[in-house]
């Protein structure tokens, strides 16, 4: 596979001096997006694409197969995520959700890691009403669920605001979990919870579908996470 980097189409997001020089533009969809071109995604210079399957215990997106299937078709690496909605049940039994409705591993040198998408929902209480310390022990069970379930731990989304308030900026994930930071912005700006980010979401429009992704690291090393 040939080396493909974030200046493609356009897309060439300014970043700060401190970040990795080597890039990986990708995207990341949900149902929205119906069934994008992926080969044309591919051919624009994406090298990786995150799905959304699963939401709470009672939402499945209805195109989740036909785009992961897709995006393996494609050549892209993928990986499924689930939106946390840590006020419905615990991480656990959001982790089985997921699992069991197709957010699995596969070990197919093409799979990334299952993702946890951490942010707050409309209309809703802030963090969902949780203590710190109680955020964080929902989404240890839910990394340890689907660890168990998977052999993998799971990449974590989230913002820099919402994991400061929403978790005291714990460093308790740091050393064994992927982070994929969201900032709509030319800079990724500030990095909480002991991390070096390796997935930047840096705007909702571009010239991939869906919104626009980072990956701070070789192809290699995007790589090397489909047996992390």
């Amino acid at each position: 596979m040939a080396v493909v980097t974030a200046l493609v189409a356009g897309f060439a997001p300014a970043v700060a001096s401190a970040q990795p020089a080597a890039q990986i533009a990708g995207f990341d969809i949900s149902a929205s997006q119906g069934v994008p071109d992926f080969a044309a995604a591919k051919a624009a210079g994406a090298g990786f694409v995150f799905v959304k399957d699963t939401a709470g215990v009672g939402y499945v997106n209805p195109n989740f197969l036909a785009q992961f299937r897709g995006a393996k078709a494609a050549g892209l690496y993928r990986s499924a995520y689930h939106y946390a909605r840590p006020d419905k049940t615990g991480g656990a039994e959001q982790a089985a959700y997921l699992h069991t409705h197709d957010g699995k591993w596969f070990a197919d040198g093409m799979t990334l890691p299952p993702t946890l998408d951490l942010e707050d929902t409309p209309n809703t209480p802030a963090c969902y009403a949780k203590s710190p310390a109680d955020m964080v022990a929902w989404i240890r069970d839910f990394s340890t669920e689907l660890k168990r379930r998977t052999g993998h731990t799971p990449i974590i989304y989230t913002t820099n605001r919402w994991w400061k308030a929403c978790t005291a900026d714990s460093t308790a994930f740091a050393a064994d979990h992927v982070l994929w930071l969201a900032r709509y912005n030319t800079t990724m700006g500030e990095v909480p919870g002991g991390w070096t980010a390796k997935f930047w979401q840096s705007a909702v429009a571009g010239p991939l579908p869906g919104n626009q992704d980072t990956f701070f690291g070789t192809i290699d090393e995007l790589r090397s996470l489909t047996a992390s």
